[in-house]
C-alpha cells in the first residue's frame, strides 16, 4: 500500500512539473520565433499589414555573439515568448556579418552586413521594432534576462506606448498595476 501511495505522489509531482513547464517549453527560435524571411523587408511589412500585426522586429545578431546565443537559448526559445511576439509582429533575424542580399523597406539592396552598418548597429543583439511604414520606433540593445520584460517590450511597441513614454516608465507602470 505504501508503494502505491508513493507512486501516486510521484505521479502527481511529475504531472505538476509538466503543467508548470508547459508555458515555457523550449523550441528552436530559428524555426519557431522568427518567420521565414526571403530577403525583402517590404514583404515583411506587407505581411504585417495584411495579418493585423503592428510592425516588424529585426534581431540584429551574429552567430558567435555570446549574448545573442544566450537570448536564443533562454528567451527566444520559450514557447510563451514565441507566441506573444508572433501574435504582434513579423520577426526577422538579420546577421550583422552576413552576405545575404536583402532589400530594405525602401527597395534598396544591401548585404546584411552593409544594412546593419547603415542602421547603425553598435552592439548585438540589437532588437529594432519598425512601424508599419518601416520607420524604427523602438530599439533595445543587449539582452533582456527576464522573459516577462521582453514580452513587455513587445507590448510597449504594439500598444504605441513608446510614443509617449520611455520603456522604463512603461515597465514600472505595469509593475505598479500588478502590485495593486
Amino acid at each position: 500500500m505504501k508503494a502505491l501511495v508513493h507512486s501516486i505522489r510521484a505521479l502527481a509531482v511529475f504531472a505538476a512539473i509538466l503543467a508548470t513547464s508547459a508555458a515555457v517549453r523550449a523550441s528552436d527560435p530559428m524555426d519557431h520565433f522568427f518567420q521565414p524571411f526571403l530577403g525583402d523587408l517590404r514583404d515583411a511589412l506587407a505581411e504585417a499589414r495584411s495579418t493585423g500585426r503592428k510592425g516588424v522586429m529585426i534581431m540584429y545578431h551574429f552567430e558567435e555573439c555570446p549574448s545573442c546565443q544566450w537570448m536564443k537559448a533562454n528567451i527566444l526559445s520559450r514557447e510563451d515568448v514565441q507566441a506573444h511576439f508572433r501574435e504582434r509582429l513579423i520577426l526577422v533575424p538579420l546577421d550583422t556579418l552576413g552576405a545575404l542580399t536583402i532589400t530594405d523597406f525602401h527597395g534598396r539592396e544591401w548585404t546584411e552586413k552593409e544594412f546593419a552598418k547603415s542602421v547603425p548597429i553598435r552592439g548585438t543583439p540589437t532588437f529594432i521594432f519598425y512601424d508599419l511604414d518601416g520607420r524604427p520606433a523602438v530599439t533595445q540593445v543587449g539582452r533582456i534576462k527576464d522573459p516577462r520584460d521582453f514580452m513587455l517590450l513587445a507590448d510597449f511597441f504594439a500598444t504605441g506606448a513608446y510614443r509617449t513614454q520611455a520603456f522604463a516608465q512603461y515597465r514600472q507602470s505595469k509593475q505598479d498595476k500588478k502590485g495593486s
